[in-house]
């Protein structure tokens, strides 16, 4: 019975007005722990209710795998459990989520436990049984910590924005050496060498170097040494004079004196031909150009910053790069690591992405499940963080549900995605997406004044203005008349004035299974209950015949 004490207090908060919150809690995900299915239930439906995103594990060891793979800002955990226990939750939970806030939960209270579950990190305790207020109150308490643990981490892992780092998004022991020292070559004019795999972020690299340089007012020009032949390069790089070649009808400035005075940025330096490396040798060396078709020099003074995904070492072996200007353009070297061996970082830059791209194409998504962040964080991207920035980008753009999960991840993904676990979670968007629709129709019948619309009862969490903000939602109508326990109010709410519980319960499951037509599985969804539970209700109840 406590679990439908808990059900009909989020209906009367609903019907009393008390649902308003100081935050949202959408984009919070909350893991539930605890050995009593039933009470797991319970305790994720209370918050599911509100706007939580909520799992459950009904032991140690499933709750200690979740978090593993998964991501969570807020965790309830029973405390005596086999095996593993709540403090055993709560230990693994401080090393894989720092940032979460964990709260004990027990039937054995004690001030030498509570005591002890603080003293090794618990953000809370409570006493069963719990109080729906109560258990939502300190959920919005560990949602506020974890949002703001999560908002510092942003800017941790921007890398210092106040150095101007802040695209670097990142956390792993890798980038933090990184931007070490960028901080102490940006302040120079040495030329700097960024070595990394295609898609690792090398322009970035470059950009903020000049920004945390004496240049950073003057111009950053960038030029790509492989997107262009051989003789468009060195027009491209020093410029021309007007008559150099066929074509060139004026005098032309290059890219080299454009940036004078600021940085110059050589991507895919490694694929310069030889007669230009000897051309920029000099131009390192003697700080001037000669336009194509001048014998004029031009003093110039710039930095320069050069890129490459080829192995240098190499190519000078095989003749193809010159041994001098490779140490000339190396006077510091920068080495990105791929994706792959930063996955650490993986689940800050998937935060990041979603919401720039969510404020972008102005797409209102509260957040990524721990199985959609999982499967992205088991990716190996061959194409580093700009794939993994492009595939962030298309869930947000074909997302119309408002919450990524496993059936919005791309079809790259497909080779660790299970097929089964994919089409479910299609399912469930899709029949997500009738039941909202069918809610609004229902909400325009009501404000029609349609006598046949009754009473919604609805498992959808909404906003003041009726908008639908939950994942589960579902629409349950209670019929008005002489078949409901102690008929209707004037005002068409279901009156349980001098109704037991059991009494109540009962009317709920019978008119839940009369709107699924009799299917259990999903009637037990829509009450936040287990499959087994709802039978054993039905069972206990002699209503096993609505079936």
């Amino acid at each position: 019975m406590e679990g439908w004490h808990a059900v009909f207090g989020c209906w009367r908060d609903r019907k009393q007005g008390k649902g308003n919150r100081k935050m949202t809690p959408s984009s919070i995900t909350v893991l539930v722990v605890d050995n009593e299915r039933e009470h797991a239930e319970i305790v994720a439906y209370g918050l599911s209710r509100v706007g939580y995103v909520t799992e459950i594990a009904t032991s140690g060891e499933e709750a200690i795998e979740k978090i593993t793979n998964g991501y969570y800002d807020v965790i309830f955990t029973d405390l005596i459990m086999d095996r593993v226990d709540g403090f055993g939750v709560l230990n693994h939970a401080r090393e894989s989520l720092p940032n979460c806030a964990v709260i004990i939960m027990t039937g054995h209270g004690s001030v030498p436990s509570a005591v002890s579950a603080m003293q090794q990190g618990a953000f809370n305790y409570l006493l069963k049984p719990l109080d729906l207020k109560q258990l939502r109150a300190v959920a919005e308490k560990g949602a506020e910590s974890a949002s703001l643990k999560r908002t510092n981490l942003e800017l941790l892992s921007r890398l210092d924005e106040k150095f101007g780092f802040e695209k670097l998004v990142g956390n792993s022991p890798e980038m933090r050496s990184i931007v070490e020292k960028l901080r102490r070559v940006s302040p120079t004019n040495s030329t700097v060498l960024i070595q990394g795999a295609t898609g690792t972020g090398k322009e970035l690299i470059a950009q903020a170097i000049h920004q945390n340089s004496p240049r950073k007012n003057k111009p950053f020009v960038g030029l790509n040494c492989a997107a262009l032949s051989d003789n468009l390069l060195e027009s491209e790089l020093f410029g021309h004079v007007k008559g150099a070649f066929t074509g060139a009808i004026s005098d032309r400035m290059g890219k080299i004196e454009y940036a004078n005075g600021g940085t110059l940025f050589l991507d895919e330096v490694g694929d310069m031909p030889m007669a230009t490396q000897i051309k920029l040798l000099r131009v390192l060396e003697e700080s001037e150009i000669t336009r194509v078709g001048s014998n004029e020099p031009i003093k110039v003074n710039v930095r320069l910053l050069s890129a490459t995904n080829r192995d240098l070492t190499g190519a000078i072996e095989a003749g193809t790069f010159r041994s001098d200007l490779y140490h000339r353009l190396k006077v510091v070297a920068i080495r990105l690591p791929p994706l792959v061996e930063r996955s650490g970082d993986i689940p800050v830059l998937v935060d990041y992405f979603v919401k720039f791209f969510s404020e972008k194409h102005q797409k209102p998504i509260r957040g990524i499940t721990s199985a959609a962040r999982k499967y992205l964080t088991q990716y190996e991207y061959p194409g580093n963080v700009r794939q993994l920035r492009n595939m962030v980008e298309s869930m947000v753009v074909m997302d119309y549900d408002g919450l990524l999960n496993v059936d919005d991840l791309p079809e790259e993904l497909d080779g660790i995605v299970p097929a089964e676990e994919r089409r479910l979670a299609e399912a469930a968007a899709m029949e997500e997406l009738r039941r909202f629709q069918e809610s609004k129709a229902l909400q325009k019948k009501n404000a029609a004044g349609d006598p046949e619309a009754g009473m919604a009862f609805s498992g959808e969490n909404t906003s003041e203005g009726g908008e639908s903000t939950g994942r589960n939602s579902s629409v349950i109508c209670l019929p008005s008349g002489s078949g409901n326990p102690g008929g209707t109010s004037g005002d068409g709410l279901v009156s349980y004035v001098g109704k037991t519980m059991e009494e109540l319960e009962l009317e709920f499951l019978r008119v839940t299974l009369e709107h699924t037509n009799g299917n259990r599985e999903e009637a037990a969804n829509l009450l936040g209950i287990s499959e087994r539970t709802l039978y054993r209700k039905l069972k206990d109840g002699k209503l096993l015949s609505a079936k």
